[in-house]
């Protein structure tokens, strides 16, 4: 199944996202250490021998979702052309939307403030991480104001996602995205005034 050659059965693609999403969302009724196999298995209808097929317990799951959602955002912003997004941001927020987009319910269940998985504390580190490996050379400012500005962004990026996926959602994810681009790159008196021109 970890071979790189060969493509994934369609079954098993089916199998392991029913897994993952009957994980997210008994994250957000129950601890994690009070999930188990069985609670996974009757939850993505499958028996608990087909679980194992995938996966030799809970924490398994736990790390192929850290690391399917670290891989997806580490290729968008490896590809990145960072010269141009530093000035048209948003562009590289729509690419990050267009992530979370592809399974909403998933991300809604680890994002959710009832859930235990820690995942927006994870995805700050890893973006702050990418993020200043890719912008350091390209802005010369000293790299503890990169860092500075990364504590201040980060955080508050992914918390608004957060509270996105937490509220009614009357806001589209691109209107979202456009908001966001804004204020980490053109701070908040702009922001302010894009929003007494609407």
């Amino acid at each position: 199944m970890k071979d790189g050659a060969k493509t994934p059965d369609r079954r098993v693609i089916k199998t392991k996202r029913a897994i993952k999403n009957a994980f997210a969302r008994l994250l957000t009724e129950k601890d994690i250490n009070d999930i188990t196999i069985s609670d996974i298995a009757d939850l993505a209808d499958i028996n608990r021998k087909t679980f194992y097929n995938y996966y030799a317990g809970v924490y398994e799951i736990v790390d192929e979702i850290e690391n399917d959602i670290a891989d997806a955002f580490d290729r968008v912003l490896t590809d990145a052309d960072i010269k141009n997004n530093l000035q048209t941001p948003l562009q590289a927020f729509e690419k990050l939307t267009a992530i979370i987009d592809t399974d909403l319910d998933f991300f809604g269940y680890l994002l959710s403030k009832e859930s235990n998985f820690n995942l927006a504390a994870k995805l700050v580190t890893l973006l702050k991480t990418k993020i200043r490996a890719l912008v350091v050379p390209y802005v010369k400012v000293d790299e503890k104001k990169v860092d500075l500005m990364l504590d201040f962004t980060m955080p508050g990026l992914v918390a608004v996602y957060q509270q996105w996926f937490n509220s009614d959602r009357r806001e589209s994810l691109d209107e979202i995205s456009e908001n966001i681009s804004v204020l980490c790159f053109k701070g908040i008196p702009t922001y302010l005034e894009l929003m007494k021109m609407l």
